[in-house]
């Protein structure tokens, strides 16, 4: 009769501490959580760039990025590894650019500069001018490089730094950006149609129109 009492004891004060396990063991769970999420947002936090752009802000954007080549020097990955002006010749869309950063003596300029943004015009970009001035203009070594490091700023741009922006050029004036999202002008006229491209040294945002620093 006393051992069956005993049992019956214990069984009662087993039962009247299991709650009281539970709530302490809730307790740890939501400490254990409320750190995980700490160390989560710092983890956030240590992402973002000093600009203030997240992570999101890493890849290329922009309609004529799928003309990108998929593999190879010319890929986003391939033009990574390399300096500006040796990436760009890997980009079929960018090869009279090339052409005239060649003929302006810039190609060792651009690889050997740190940390720069270049608004680099497609072909089309070039097609818009008249042939006639387009060739002149690639047979004048100074007016050439004139235009092309007017489309250089001496700091790495993050998408956001293009909302609303005025940046010295290279070239010693400045050129505008304005914009949001996935979408951004230059000047007011020329589209930014492939962006944040990056390379060993630059980040690159391709453009639909040449730009012209005033005379």
């Amino acid at each position: 009769m006393q051992t069956r009492f005993r049992r019956t004891a214990v069984a009662v004060a087993a039962a009247a501490m299991l709650p009281l396990a539970l709530t302490a063991c809730s307790g740890s769970d939501s400490k254990d959580k409320s750190s995980d999420n700490a160390s989560s947002a710092s983890k956030g936090s240590d992402m973002a760039s000093p600009s203030g752009a997240t992570s999101t802000d890493d890849k290329p954007f922009g309609s004529a990025c799928s003309s990108v080549p998929k593999d190879g020097a010319g890929s986003f990955d391939g033009m990574a590894k390399d300096p500006v002006a040796t990436a760009a010749s890997n980009n079929p869309a960018l090869s009279t650019l090339v052409t005239a950063v060649k003929k302006a003596g810039l190609v060792d300029t651009l690889n050997n500069a740190q940390n720069i943004t270049v608004f680099a015009p497609t072909n089309e970009a070039f097609a818009k001018i008249p042939k006639a001035d387009l060739d002149k203009v690639l047979n004048n070594k100074a007016q050439l490089t004139k235009i092309l490091t007017y489309h250089v700023v001496g700091q790495k741009l993050a998408p956001k730094d293009l909302e609303k922006g005025s940046f010295p050029t290279l070239e010693k004036s400045k050129l505008m950006t304005t914009g949001s999202g996935e979408t951004y002008k230059v000047n007011g006229t020329a589209n930014v149609v492939c962006g944040n491209v990056k390379t060993a040294n630059a980040n690159v945002y391709i453009i639909d129109s040449v730009l012209m620093p005033k005379s």
